[in-house]
Protein backbone atom coordinates (compact mmCIF):
# COMPACT_ATOMS: atom_id res chain seq x y z
CA UNK A 1 0.00 0.00 0.00
CA UNK A 2 3.14 2.15 0.87
CA UNK A 3 4.02 2.35 -3.24
CA UNK A 4 0.69 2.91 -3.53
CA UNK A 5 0.84 6.04 -2.05
CA UNK A 6 4.31 6.84 -3.28
CA UNK A 7 2.73 6.50 -6.89
CA UNK A 8 -0.26 8.17 -6.12
CA UNK A 9 1.96 11.49 -4.52
CA UNK A 10 4.01 11.95 -7.24
CA UNK A 11 1.01 11.57 -9.95
CA UNK A 12 -0.32 14.41 -7.95
CA UNK A 13 2.95 16.15 -7.74
CA UNK A 14 3.40 15.82 -11.84
CA UNK A 15 0.07 17.42 -11.93
CA UNK A 16 1.06 20.33 -9.79
CA UNK A 17 4.72 20.35 -8.93
CA UNK A 18 4.35 22.18 -5.71
CA UNK A 19 1.17 20.89 -4.20
CA UNK A 20 3.06 17.02 -3.65
CA UNK A 21 5.95 19.03 -1.15
CA UNK A 22 3.47 21.56 0.28
CA UNK A 23 1.05 19.17 1.15
CA UNK A 24 3.81 16.80 2.56
CA UNK A 25 5.22 19.35 4.63
CA UNK A 26 1.68 20.03 6.24
CA UNK A 27 1.34 16.43 6.67
CA UNK A 28 4.09 16.32 8.62
CA UNK A 29 3.56 19.69 10.32
CA UNK A 30 0.11 18.28 11.72
CA UNK A 31 1.63 14.86 12.55
CA UNK A 32 0.28 12.60 9.62
CA UNK A 33 3.73 11.43 8.47
CA UNK A 34 6.06 10.88 11.39
CA UNK A 35 9.87 11.55 9.50
CA UNK A 36 13.07 11.15 11.67
CA UNK A 37 16.52 13.27 10.83
CA UNK A 38 16.75 15.80 8.70
CA UNK A 39 13.59 15.03 6.07
CA UNK A 40 11.41 16.05 9.26
CA UNK A 41 12.58 19.52 8.55
CA UNK A 42 10.03 19.34 5.94
CA UNK A 43 6.92 19.72 8.74
CA UNK A 44 8.39 22.73 9.98
CA UNK A 45 6.55 25.81 10.19
CA UNK A 46 9.04 28.06 8.28
CA UNK A 47 8.98 25.10 5.36
CA UNK A 48 5.30 24.37 5.79
CA UNK A 49 4.47 28.40 5.10
CA UNK A 50 7.60 29.03 1.97
CA UNK A 51 6.28 25.46 0.39
CA UNK A 52 2.18 26.38 0.97
CA UNK A 53 2.90 30.33 -0.86
CA UNK A 54 5.00 28.40 -3.57
CA UNK A 55 2.37 26.00 -4.30
CA UNK A 56 -0.75 29.05 -4.27
CA UNK A 57 1.98 30.87 -6.70
CA UNK A 58 1.83 27.50 -8.66
CA UNK A 59 -1.32 27.48 -9.07
CA UNK A 60 -2.05 31.17 -10.60
CA UNK A 61 0.80 30.85 -12.65
CA UNK A 62 -0.43 27.69 -14.41
CA UNK A 63 -3.10 29.38 -15.70
CA UNK A 64 -0.95 31.94 -17.59
CA UNK A 65 -0.95 31.84 -21.50
CA UNK A 66 3.18 31.87 -21.22
CA UNK A 67 3.54 29.35 -18.87
CA UNK A 68 5.34 26.48 -20.17
CA UNK A 69 4.10 23.04 -21.26
CA UNK A 70 4.68 20.75 -18.27
CA UNK A 71 6.00 18.39 -20.15
CA UNK A 72 8.59 20.51 -21.72
CA UNK A 73 12.14 18.89 -20.14
CA UNK A 74 12.38 22.02 -17.62
CA UNK A 75 9.01 21.43 -15.88
CA UNK A 76 9.08 17.31 -16.08
CA UNK A 77 12.71 17.43 -14.29
CA UNK A 78 10.79 19.37 -11.70
CA UNK A 79 7.87 17.75 -11.18
CA UNK A 80 10.41 14.75 -10.74
CA UNK A 81 12.34 15.78 -8.75
CA UNK A 82 8.94 17.27 -6.04
CA UNK A 83 7.24 13.91 -6.62
CA UNK A 84 10.49 11.98 -6.13
CA UNK A 85 10.91 13.81 -2.61
CA UNK A 86 7.60 13.56 -1.55
CA UNK A 87 7.40 9.94 -2.24
CA UNK A 88 10.51 9.94 -0.49
CA UNK A 89 8.49 11.24 3.01
CA UNK A 90 5.79 9.21 2.21
CA UNK A 91 7.98 5.64 2.37
CA UNK A 92 10.25 6.73 5.34
CA UNK A 93 7.20 7.58 7.38
CA UNK A 94 5.85 3.88 6.68
CA UNK A 95 9.90 2.59 7.22
CA UNK A 96 10.41 1.52 3.54
CA UNK A 97 13.21 2.17 1.27
CA UNK A 98 14.08 5.73 0.27
CA UNK A 99 15.52 4.91 -2.93
CA UNK A 100 12.71 3.15 -4.00
CA UNK A 101 10.16 5.60 -3.00
CA UNK A 102 12.08 8.23 -5.14
CA UNK A 103 11.82 6.04 -8.07
CA UNK A 104 8.31 5.11 -7.47
CA UNK A 105 7.44 9.11 -6.97
CA UNK A 106 9.56 9.94 -10.17
CA UNK A 107 7.23 7.49 -12.29
CA UNK A 108 4.53 8.77 -10.70
CA UNK A 109 5.58 11.81 -11.54
CA UNK A 110 5.96 11.39 -14.91
CA UNK A 111 2.46 9.77 -15.65
CA UNK A 112 1.10 12.29 -14.10
CA UNK A 113 2.25 15.37 -15.85
CA UNK A 114 1.68 13.65 -19.34
CA UNK A 115 -1.76 12.40 -18.03
CA UNK A 116 -2.90 15.82 -16.88
CA UNK A 117 -1.76 17.33 -19.89
CA UNK A 118 -3.35 15.09 -22.13
CA UNK A 119 -6.69 15.19 -20.45
CA UNK A 120 -7.00 18.72 -19.78
CA UNK A 121 -5.62 19.42 -23.69
CA UNK A 122 -8.27 16.68 -24.78
CA UNK A 123 -11.63 18.11 -22.67
CA UNK A 124 -10.72 21.68 -23.82
CA UNK A 125 -10.13 20.61 -27.43
CA UNK A 126 -12.85 17.79 -27.67
CA UNK A 127 -16.05 19.88 -25.67
CA UNK A 128 -14.82 22.99 -25.95
CA UNK A 129 -14.86 23.15 -22.39
CA UNK A 130 -12.67 26.57 -20.83
CA UNK A 131 -9.20 26.20 -20.26
CA UNK A 132 -9.57 27.76 -16.94
CA UNK A 133 -12.13 25.63 -15.42
CA UNK A 134 -10.55 22.40 -16.84
CA UNK A 135 -6.90 23.92 -14.98
CA UNK A 136 -9.32 24.74 -11.40
CA UNK A 137 -10.54 21.23 -11.60
CA UNK A 138 -7.26 20.09 -12.30
CA UNK A 139 -6.04 22.08 -9.37
CA UNK A 140 -9.43 20.53 -7.37
CA UNK A 141 -8.05 16.94 -8.01
CA UNK A 142 -4.26 17.47 -7.48
CA UNK A 143 -4.47 19.26 -3.75
CA UNK A 144 -7.75 17.15 -3.09
CA UNK A 145 -6.06 14.02 -3.62
CA UNK A 146 -2.78 14.77 -2.69
CA UNK A 147 -4.10 15.28 0.90
CA UNK A 148 -6.19 12.55 0.53
CA UNK A 149 -3.04 10.33 0.35
CA UNK A 150 -1.27 11.73 3.36
CA UNK A 151 -4.54 11.83 5.79
CA UNK A 152 -4.73 8.20 5.14
CA UNK A 153 -0.92 7.38 5.64
CA UNK A 154 -1.37 7.66 9.72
Amino acid sequence: MTLLFAFLIGFFGGLRALTAPAVTAWAVHLGWLRLEGSLSLIGSLPSVVILTLLAVAELVADKLPKTPKRTNLGPLVFRMITGGFSSMAICASAHQLLVIGALVGVLGAIAGAFAGYEIRHRLVEAFGLPDFGVAVAEDLVAVGGAFLIVSTMF
